[in-house]
């Protein structure tokens, strides 16, 4: 009856896909043996996605281009799935990847934050916060830079209108 149970239960928490798959084991050993040995993966699996995991996290860099957000959930992405498959990492660790690699227009930044020597102190969450709002900040100079080279364009500097008329002086 306990067995029923347990089977039961197992066949509750999982997709249709590996139910069919198991839907002809016997017992409920069987089947969480079956289920260990599929999702669990051997040892020597896991200990080689670490490792791609550890290379892609050394990689990382952020574009020219990228946003702060994108730039964080690829960050983030990486370091969960190393922390899912076993690896220790502090979020120091993530906050000093990230001020390495964040692209030129955020170094005034980094600098500060170095200077106050908040590294040890600051969370990923905060750094990204700080991070969108220096972003934005940009922004807004971007817009204004923008509207400003509009207006003295607009103005002009041409030779239509009252300009010179042949005789040495205006018309």
């Amino acid at each position: 009856m306990n067995d029923h149970k347990v089977k039961h239960y197992l066949y509750q928490a999982i997709d249709r896909v590996t139910f069919e798959q198991i839907l002809n084991r016997s017992t409920s050993k069987i089947i969480w043996e079956s289920m260990k040995g599929k999702f669990g993966g051997n040892a020597r699996v896991k200990k080689s996605l670490l490792q791609k995991l550890r290379r892609d996290f050394e990689l990382l860099e952020m574009k020219d281009d990228e946003k702060v957000e994108e730039y964080f959930t690829r960050v983030l992405a990486v370091t969960n799935q190393m922390r899912s498959n076993g690896e220790v990492l502090e979020d120091t660790k993530v906050v000093e990847k990230i001020l390495r690699t964040l692209s030129e227009r955020f170094m005034y930044v980094v600098v500060s934050i170095e200077e106050s020597k908040e590294i040890e102190r600051i969370s990923v969450d905060e750094l990204q916060a700080s991070l969108v709002v220096h972003e934005q900040k940009f922004k807004k100079t971007e817009k204004g830079e923008d509207q400003v080279l509009n207006v003295t364009h607009g103005r002009g500097t041409g030779t239509r209108g009252r300009g010179f008329n042949g005789r040495g002086r205006g018309r």
